[in-house]
């Protein structure tokens, strides 16, 4: 697995937005689906085929009756349908159903157009490889390490007008955030699939990584951090600390959110990114709120009234007039 020294703090670039202001006064966190990564060689790693066309079939096989059967239940119990001759038919109809995928591989194999020395080999390890993606339904809240990185600003904090949440990790959720690892190859080993599912702890935490954890190398500079979950918007298991603001960020969305987090049973500091002068680094400096309070909300028409004592005053060239009258 991937060092697991956390940070002292996480942070999750953002856009503005009514999500992310929900995000912040709900404390919530939202796991996506991968398929929408912007990277698409994401989570899609290449199955290997370490291993003989027989022992692909038997993996295959097994995820198939695996994946049929938690379907079937699943529908099952949503027409409430129960007992032995239930779960029965369940498993009889798993069975079939990879006996038929197989049945169907081994037939395609027997096909002269693939030019390959062995094509059931390839057939089952395009399916394993298929049928595994299919297993990793989880959703990802990705984090970064930093929320000073010019890039992670202009690429996922809408050029400096966003925002940027920092998070701390509390001990019950460290088993379900991972670091990424950058370069190398996409490949995950058809053997410790195998080995995964028989119960091997270590063989599942190499395809977790593969599949979830490994990116390529340009990507390096998010430094980024994996949050696994259910899919969707889920009640955060961190703990939000920090808010930082983009150089860009308009002063009525800092006063909004300070507004909003300001009864919060613990407090969240509120900083700025400034550039930092003569380099092309950015730093962090706390936002002053007593100024901000100073200045926000605003009154136009506030302006008009600061006059209204003058209005009994005659001009200049009218009191000269009245004057030359006496």
């Amino acid at each position: 697995m991937a060092e697991r020294t956390l940070p002292k703090r996480l942070y999750k670039y953002r856009s503005f937005s009514n999500l992310t202001l929900g995000m912040l006064v709900e404390d919530t966190v939202y796991f996506a689906d991968p398929s929408t990564f912007n990277d698409p060689l994401d989570t899609k790693p290449a199955l290997d085929t370490d291993i003989s066309a027989e022992a692909l079939e038997a993996i295959l096989s097994q995820m198939i009756e695996a994946r049929t059967q938690a379907e079937m239940s699943a529908a099952a119990k949503t027409i409430r349908y129960r007992g032995p001759k239930t779960l029965d038919h369940i498993a009889r109809q798993s069975r079939r159903a990879a006996e038929r995928l197989l049945a169907d591989i081994r037939y395609n194999a027997t096909n002269p157009d693939y030019k390959m020395d062995d094509p059931e080999r390839f057939l089952f390890g395009q399916y394993v490889q298929e049928e595994l993606l299919r297993r990793y339904d989880k959703g990802v809240f990705s984090l970064a390490e930093r929320a000073n990185c010019p890039l992670m600003w202009s690429h996922y904090g809408d050029q400096h007008r966003g925002l940027c949440l920092g998070y701390s990790v509390p001990d019950a959720a460290t088993g379900d955030i991972q670091k990424i690892r950058y370069g190398g190859g996409r490949l995950v080993q058809a053997s410790d699939v195998a080995a995964m599912l028989t119960g091997d702890v270590e063989a599942r935490h190499r395809v977790d990584e593969a599949v979830l954890l490994k990116k390529a190398k340009p990507w390096a500079y998010e430094r980024e951090w994996r949050l696994i979950g259910p899919r969707g918007e889920q009640n955060s298991p961190l703990e939000l600390e920090e808010v930082v603001f983009g150089m860009r960020c308009p002063s009525a969305v800092i006063y909004g959110v300070v507004q909003a987090l300001a009864k919060r049973d613990l407090p969240v500091r509120f900083f700025e990114i400034r550039e930092q002068w003569g380099r092309f680094l950015l730093v962090k400096r706390t936002v002053d709120t007593d100024e901000l309070h100073a200045s926000l909300p605003r009154r136009n028409r506030s302006f008009d009234h600061m006059f209204d004592d003058l209005t009994d005053i005659k001009p200049p060239s009218a009191q000269a007039g009245d004057r030359a009258a006496h």
